[in-house]
């Protein structure tokens, strides 16, 4: 064999194997992934909860006033209310205690 034809062909192997080992590496990450156990997701919020609008949103109404009750949850995070038309994330409402 030629000597150009020898570097042609360890060149060929060479990006074969670098292939192959990304192609490895991405099916072994993959399959970590689906074998792990789902979390626990961390909600703030459940159906039924009531929740208070910040002082700062609603101003002049008393607590009660600003609490309303949790219809659904969204898989956003946010939330629909019992009441009040929108979405609510919950940074516009008072911690949770």
């Amino acid at each position: 064999m030629k000597n150009r034809t020898k570097r042609r062909l360890i060149g060929g192997i060479a990006i074969a194997a670098g292939a192959l080992g990304t192609a490895g590496a991405f099916l072994k990450k993959r399959n970590v992934r689906t074998k792990r156990p789902a979390k626990p997701v961390d909600v703030w919020a459940r159906p039924g909860m009531h929740v208070t609008f910040r002082a700062e949103l609603m101003p002049g109404r008393e607590g009660d006033d600003r609490t309303f009750r949790v219809k659904e949850l969204l898989p956003s995070g946010r939330v629909l209310l019992h009441g009040v038309d929108g979405e609510h994330a919950e940074k516009e409402f008072e911690p949770v205690q």
